[in-house]
């Protein structure tokens, strides 16, 4: 077909993205009249703590699955090779860490918000700091989030711009605010489906469209698109396998560690071992999800090759490549096109409802709860109300997108990934270290989100004023053969010369190393102002909010050193994670003085009557 032509949907395909919001609708509206039908805040917002682990894992992997990943990632694999790949490397200590660090220290301490921890461990107004900067956060990501996919359809197949984002943002809004977490959770599976499926579809059909496999595997390796292990340590570099594979585990983190839409699926588990094993199943769906988006863009390089569609001018961003490419070579194929719309919406409409949720949930908990005292029934019906007035803030906020120039859009993305460092820094601050105190952490989460901006932002303005495009990596643009790594080594070398040095150095930092930076500043400067104005002290440390990481590591030494020392253990007890378990009960093995009492073990006691007032 003629690729600078117009392309259309068809009926089938509006009939099809028509059925996925009436099938995300229905979901939401039978679990707000079945069941509890959503009369008490445990239920619309923790789904009574009875979740199983199989939806919660594909609602966690969904949550941060955006449109913005569906057509961005193909889109970077086109241009740039498979070196983003490795970034799959980031996400086993990116979910091990959670599993049992996070999620068993906010599970024992039965919270409702994450940033209830902030207090338990610190002080109110640490834990309104906390909630006010994820609150800015999520909104602005939202907004990005429903406006980014419905321009990039719009640009491409003239769909309706407005028509698509307010299907998209009031669809949400309304199942989210009727049928609680549940029905974000199991909409989440239904769209986790719709979105594979047709994400898969696409590669299918384009694999056939190119001349089938082996021809699509000799065009991309030809074509310098399979990269090997870029080792170039140098942090300035876009993508290396240090930069996703290290810098990646800091993201991840902040996402699926210490933010509240993941925290508030871990904690609506029937038990802890279900939250724990729901991180794990995390795992496989995450890599499906990258090697699917992955394969996609190596299926657009072998139709197009280096004959690209924004070289030609047939579209007007990167962000257009994915829809062009759908459109362009699978017009044909009725309904196939309206699938991967569908597949392409079902991932924002996921994540904008575990936001709407999320938002909800700290709102209500962490600045209406703590100062107004109200009934159940009240109680359930304002936190309804809050995910309603949420849809409709990030249905403004997608306007004043609308109002901005592409840069400026680009900057907003930049504030989500800059926000998720400083409160990732903030919460190991208080969990891996009991001598911070309250000053050290208003102050380090300021240092942080103060680093955060200079550096993204004057690393925006740096680029924005430069007319050299920085140059890819190396091995994104070398065929992979056993030199690769030699090729690397070489190349790094004849790079160094031309490094940015001093503070066009510090702005040249690559995007994934933005949280490791970030929050270690907020552990730096807040462990320094701490030790200044009077560390805390262990019997200070509110009981379960420290991770005792001296007695764990012990525990591990002794069973590497002695892997037989369990069979000398008395038969009546037993060794489990640096704990005792006696009689059914967990008692825990003397650590240092700081970590002494200041881990719970798995017992129904809530500590959230130890919330201090400002």
């Amino acid at each position: 077909m003629d690729p600078s032509g117009p392309k259309y949907f068809t009926i089938i395909d509006y009939v099809i993205f028509a059925l996925l919001l009436v099938a995300s609708m229905s979901i939401g509206l039978y679990y707000a009249f079945t069941g509890g039908r959503q009369s008490t805040t445990q239920e619309f917002l923790f789904a009574d703590r009875s979740m199983k682990c199989l939806p919660l894992s594909l609602s966690l992997m969904a949550t941060f699955q955006s449109a913005v990943a569906v057509i961005g990632t193909p889109a970077e694999v086109y241009a740039n090779g498979t070196q983003y790949w490795f970034i799959g490397c980031s996400y086993i200590l990116g979910l091990l860490i959670p599993a049992h660090i996070f999620i068993p220290v906010f599970y024992r301490l039965h919270l409702t918000s994450v940033y209830q921890y902030l207090e338990l461990r610190f002080c109110k107004a640490v834990r309104i700091c906390g909630t006010v900067t994820f609150i800015f956060q999520m909104v602005i990501y939202v907004g990005v989030g429903i406006y980014t996919p419905a321009l990039a359809l719009n640009a491409v197949t003239g769909f309706h711009l407005w028509g698509a984002v307010l299907a998209t943002g009031l669809v949400c809004t309304v199942y989210t605010a009727l049928g609680g977490l549940k029905a974000v959770v199991w909409t989440d599976v239904f769209q986790t489906v719709v979105m594979f499926t047709g994400q898969l579809a696409v590669i299918i059909v384009g694999v056939q469209q190119a001349g089938g496999p082996s021809e699509v595997w000799v065009k991309v390796r030809d074509g310098g698109r399979i990269s090997g292990f870029d080792l170039n340590p140098d942090p300035t570099v876009r993508h290396t396998f240090w930069t996703l594979g290290v810098g990646g585990v800091f993201l991840m983190l902040s996402l699926y560690g210490v933010n509240q839409a993941q925290v508030q699926r871990y904690l609506s588990s029937r038990t802890e071992k279900e939250a724990v094993m729901s991180c794990y199943m995390v795992f496989p769906c995450l890599q499906v999800a990258l090697m699917l988006s992955c394969l996609m863009g190596l299926v657009m390089y072998a139709c197009y090759g280096n004959n690209s569609p924004l070289e030609q001018q047939y579209i007007k961003s990167k962000d257009q490549m994915v829809l062009y490419f759908v459109m362009d070579m699978l017009q044909n194929f009725p309904g196939l096109p309206g699938l991967f719309v569908a597949c392409l919406f079902s991932a924002s409409l996921s994540t904008i409802s575990s936001a709407f949720n999320s938002l909800a949930t700290v709102t209500m908990e962490d600045l209406i709860k703590p100062h107004y005292s109200m009934t159940e029934a009240r109680a359930t019906l304002l936190s309804k109300m809050l995910a309603l007035s949420y849809g409709i803030i990030c249905l403004a906020m997608a306007y004043v997108v609308h109002l901005m120039n592409s840069s400026v859009l680009q900057a907003a993305l930049s504030i989500f990934g800059m926000v998720g460092g400083p409160l990732l820094g903030l919460f190991c601050l208080g969990i891996f270290f009991p001598c911070a105190n309250s000053i050290g952490a208003v102050i380090g989460l300021a240092a942080g989100l103060l680093m955060a901006f200079w550096v993204g932002i004057g690393g925006f303005l740096a680029r924005m004023s430069s007319s050299v495009v920085p140059p890819f990596n190396s091995t994104n643009t070398v065929a992979a053969t056993p030199d690769n790594i030699t090729i690397t080594a070489v190349t790094a070398v004849i790079d160094a010369a031309s490094r940015p040095v001093g503070l066009d150095g510090f702005y040249s930092l690559s995007y994934m190393w933005y949280s490791a930076l970030n929050s270690s500043t907020v552990v730096l400067i807040g462990l320094i102002i701490s030790f200044m104005t009077g560390p805390t002290k262990g019997d200070d440390v509110a009981s379960g909010t420290v991770y005792p990481v001296v007695r764990t590591a012990r525990s591990l030494l002794f069973k590497l050193v002695q892997p037989s020392a369990c069979c000398t253990s008395p038969p009546e007890q037993k060794q489990i994670d640096g704990h005792k378990e006696i009689n059914g009960n967990v008692k825990e093995d003397a650590g240092t003085p700081e970590e002494t009492e200041t881990f719970l073990s798995s017992n129904p006691v809530s500590h959230l009557e130890q919330e201090t007032s400002v």
